[in-house]
């Protein structure tokens, strides 16, 4: 039954409405990426009374995180919690009926096909173009819109892709960036409210879809800065391309061709590189935690152990066998370290 009372504000407004409403509490929608978009994203869907919000990231609560990631505090840092299962419990003290549905879980290949469909809808609060083409490729292939977003320093983009109507991703952008070769908020920084001025265009346009109202959607390419008071919003309609791979020619290479084999990533601008099994491959942490104490410290809670192998490096291990090397970038190097320490 709906909440008048609760959702009273936004029933007067008429594109809402108490039809609106009803949508939005029967909506169901993902977001991919729980930093500082993600959380304000998910934040306002569950503010606003969206049903369903699935709740995916693989990283855990730091204390640089907490100038810009809303849903967070320090004693989420402090415990390390996953940022999946701090959000959900944020979120859960917002809205006590909202289903939410946590995943600590790296988007890949292998399962982003699982982790993105059964939605009317993906937002975007991922950090890298990689995973970006991944979305759009489940996207295309199944037929769900999303919106996406990117944040650094104080600059913004966004734009809301819908599968046979707009251009998609690769339209726009048909080669990922070089890696190393643009700025990230860990090189560049990256100040708060660019943070919600790009959310606020994003969850906009998601409560537009959700309610049916698409004739208000925006359409174009929105892009500012907002230090220096500039913006402006690109018609790209025309760049909807017949030969593009994903939603032209139905090739979807980031879903097909990501492989099952286990992936190594230097996270830039972090000191950290993340070792993924192609499949899962369940780790022993209670074992892994008698073994690496005697090395130096090590935390564990119910989601991770994170271990001080020597002085210089340390390692956060998950259940389903990922692996983030912290305190180096070179990939040989954290390939061994968790080789001597925890096992091939």
């Amino acid at each position: 039954m709906l909440d008048r009372s609760r959702y009273s504000r936004q029933i007067l407004f008429p594109p809402i409405g108490e039809e609106g409403q009803q949508r939005l509490a029967r909506s169901r929608v993902a977001v991919v990426g729980l930093g500082a978009l993600g959380t304000s994203l998910s934040h306002h869907m569950v503010r606003a009374g969206v049903g369903y919000v699935r709740l995916i990231d693989r990283d855990f609560v730091e204390p640089s995180n907490l100038q810009r990631q809303m849903l967070f505090d320090e004693s989420d840092a402090d415990q390390g919690l996953p940022k999946a299962i701090a959000a959900k419990t944020k979120l859960a003290a917002i809205h006590s009926r909202a289903e939410l549905e946590a995943h600590i879980a790296d988007v890949t290949a292998d399962n982003a096909e699982e982790l993105l469909t059964g939605v009317d809808l993906i937002l975007d609060g991922s950090d890298n173009f990689a995973l970006r083409y991944l979305v759009n490729d489940v996207s295309v292939k199944h037929g769900i819109p999303w919106i996406y977003g990117g944040v650094v320093s104080s600059r913004g983009m966004t734009f809301t892709v819908r599968p046979g109507i707009t251009p998609c991703l690769r339209c726009l952008f048909p080669e990922s960036p070089a890696p190393g070769s643009g700025e990230t908020c860990d090189t560049a920084g990256v100040i708060g409210p660019a943070v919600q001025v790009v959310t606020a265009f994003q969850a906009t346009e998601a409560l537009k879809l959700l309610v049916g109202d698409v004739d208000a959607l925006e359409g174009r390419l929105r892009h500012f800065e907002l230090w220096s008071n500039h913006g402006a919003a690109f018609e790209v309609k025309e760049r909807k391309r017949g030969d593009c791979p994903a939603c032209g020619q139905h090739r979807f290479e980031y879903l097909e061709d990501g492989g099952s084999g286990e992936t190594v990533v230097s996270l830039c601008g972090r000191d950290t590189v993340q070792i993924s099994p192609g499949r899962p491959r369940p780790l022993d942490l209670d074992r892994l935690e008698n073994v690496l104490s005697s090395l130096g410290k090590v935390e564990r809670n119910r989601f991770l152990l994170r271990a001080q192998v020597d002085e210089a490096h340390r390692l956060v291990l998950f259940p389903d066998g990922r692996i983030l090397v912290q305190g180096t970038d070179d990939p040989k190097l954290a390939r061994s370290l968790v080789a001597r320490y925890v096992g091939a």
